[in-house]
């Protein structure tokens, strides 16, 4: 993953679950089949009350109707984002829509842990609530190295929560291959 990753925002609220980010009538296509696994990307977000999507505005939809991918490039939450049940599909349908970074005050716990075991996402924290700084549409830059998420379209500096060691696993690959690249796995 580039240390550097510029685009757009897309900005949710507080309590975004997992039935929100990939609605259960869509968990009948199947992730290991590569035509049916597009479909997660198409669909992913799409539970998001669309009024909350784009706080304050709303009306901003992650995945055009007719798209597979999502314009924007990052997603920017509150508190508890993913919560809900414990479907894998969460962090593999915003990661199918091209989104690779997930920016969150916090996150349920196994929303991060699917994101990292699975390479899906890298889940940054932000000491500070970033949804009350971003609009939908504004332009950011994200230095993954530094820690540093800068709102261009306003100036803005912003410091996140070191990932730690979770990173290593996310940059391996997710935690089999980690495993393996560490002798533990044959």
């Amino acid at each position: 993953m580039d240390n550097l990753i510029r685009g757009k925002a897309f900005v949710v609220g507080d309590n975004i679950d997992t039935d929100q980010i990939i609605p259960a009538e869509y968990l009948s296509y199947n992730p290991s089949l590569p035509e049916e696994r597009t479909y997660f990307g198409k669909y992913a977000m799409s539970g998001v009350p669309i009024a909350q999507s784009g706080l304050p505005g709303g009306n901003v939809p992650f995945v055009e109707p007719d798209a597979l991918a999502s314009e924007f490039a990052l997603i920017i939450g509150g508190r508890n984002f993913g919560c809900g049940s414990s479907r894998e599909h969460a962090p593999l349908a915003i990661a199918e829509a091209g989104v690779r970074v997930v920016v969150a005050e916090s996150y349920a716990r196994i929303f991060y842990r699917n994101s990292i075991n699975g390479a899906y996402l890298v889940p940054l924290e932000t000491p500070t609530r970033l949804v009350e700084s971003f609009v939908t549409g504004d332009a950011f830059s994200l230095d993954l190295a530094a820690g540093v998420l800068t709102n261009l379209t306003h100036s803005q500096k912003h410091k996140l929560s070191a990932l730690g060691d979770a990173g290593e696993i996310v940059a391996a690959g997710g935690i089999f291959e980690y495993a393996k690249q560490a002798g533990m796995l044959e």
